[in-house]
């Protein structure tokens, strides 16, 4: 094989360099053009780099792995971390709702407790204001406060267990439910809070009001009572307490467990007890007009004798009423006289304890017997003129001791605690 120039008129480009294979007689050529070269040139640049890339990549191979492996491995990472975070959002989430459903729980259990308290202190203080209205039934005024306005409360709550007749004037808590839109709570938990809230808030004012009910009921049964004994102190009667020893009292501070509404009740309760006992022994008391109505026509004291026409002494007071008018007892007690005495024509006498005693005298006819009970009010006889007498009117005495008194001072008490009584 040589190498040549190629002559001749095909030769347009110059002297290119040209290749020829020989062999034996047989000769080949061809001519190396500049596009060959190149060719030549790209093909073997390329080969070298290849050459050098796959070098490089056989050394490079397990750097470029572990990168890889690195890369997945940080990716699968944080995949699990963020399913991690996830997880733990969710088991919070469901932490705090189980936290929130027990505290619910707790809520609506220490509500009913409440509920079942109110409830229980009402069928306990029941009996009590029961006996407040029977003695406001007897006597026309009972130690009742004033009530309160009614106030409509605005939540639907069943407070059957716990109010009763005499709760009448209790006003009720007021309850914000159901919400005012402008003002419920985005999130449930937090408008069942705000429930629970106005809830629990109705519970503790009716439990206030329980309490200070009580507190007005015991504080009107005492005054009552200091009221009707002050009274007839005034009049020179002094009722026994029928509590044993005199002069003595305290504030009642009972030991133990006990709660203070417990201890309340039972404050009422002596409370009421001290009313009844005083409203029973006043009753006995003769401050009541046997003649309600009836002029007095005689008063005690000193006075012209009507029969005589001489300065006289009067044991007692005169009503004029017409004959058969009813005579009623001034005051409960026992019959001890019933039939005719002198100069007092038909007379009942009753005895009334603490030495105080009545005489009904001049009656046309006598309707109870010696040794009879009869109570405050009582039809004992009616009016006539039997005896020392100079016309149909009734001779009415209050003997203390044996010893007359004025009855005016005791008709003058019975006017100011006839309410009370």
């Amino acid at each position: 094989m040589k190498l040549g120039k190629r002559a001749g008129s095909f030769d347009r480009s110059g002297d290119l360099p040209v290749i020829i294979f020989a062999r034996g007689q047989d000769v080949r050529y061809f001519t190396i053009r500049p596009w060959m070269t190149l060719f030549a040139c790209a093909a073997l640049a390329s080969i070298t780099i290849g050459y050098f890339a796959a070098t490089a990549y056989l050394v490079l191979r397990d750097d470029l792995v572990a990168a890889d492996m690195a890369r997945q491995s940080h990716l699968q990472q944080a995949y699990e971390d963020r399913i991690a975070t996830l997880r733990a959002q969710l088991d919070q989430m469901a932490s705090r709702q189980a936290m929130e459903q027990q505290l619910m729980q707790r809520k609506v259990a220490e509500l009913l407790r409440k509920q079942d308290e109110l409830v229980e202190r009402h069928s306990r203080l029941d009996p009590v204001l029961q006996r407040a209205e029977q003695l406001k039934a007897a006597g026309g005024s009972a130690p009742l406060p004033t009530p309160r306005p009614d106030v409509r409360a605005d939540a639907q709550i069943d407070r059957t267990a716990i109010t009763a007749s005499a709760y009448t004037g209790l006003a009720a808590a007021k309850i914000p439910w159901p919400l005012r839109k402008g003002d419920e709570p985005s999130e449930p938990a937090a408008r069942a809070e705000a429930l629970f809230s106005a809830l629990d808030r109705a519970l503790h004012d009716l439990e206030s009001n329980q309490l200070t009910r009580i507190g007005t009921l015991t504080e009107e049964a005492y005054q009552t009572a200091d009221a009707i004994s002050a009274a007839l102190h005034d009049a020179g009667i002094t009722l026994a307490s029928g509590y044993g020893e005199e002069d003595v009292g305290g504030p009642l501070l009972a030991g133990g467990d006990a709660l203070p509404f417990d201890e309340r009740v039972r404050e009422l309760d002596d409370a009421l007890d001290r009313l009844e006992d005083v409203k029973q022994r006043a009753r006995r008391i003769p401050v009541a007009n046997p003649i309600p109505g009836a002029a007095v026509t005689s008063s005690f004291g000193m006075r012209r004798d009507p029969i005589l026409g001489r300065p006289a002494h009067h044991s007692g007071m005169d009503f004029r009423a017409p004959p058969g008018a009813p005579v009623r007892a001034a005051g409960a007690g026992t019959v001890v006289s019933a039939g005719w005495n002198d100069g007092y024509g038909r007379m009942v006498e009753v005895d009334h304890g603490n030495g105080i005693t009545t005489r009904y005298a001049h009656l046309s006819r006598i309707l109870v017997r010696k040794g009879e009970e009869i109570r405050n009010g009582a039809l004992i006889g009616r009016v006539g003129s039997s005896g020392r007498s100079t016309g149909p009117h009734l001779h009415y005495e209050v003997r203390k001791n044996g010893r007359a008194v004025n009855p005016l001072k005791f008709l003058s008490v019975g006017r100011r605690i006839a309410a009370l009584l």
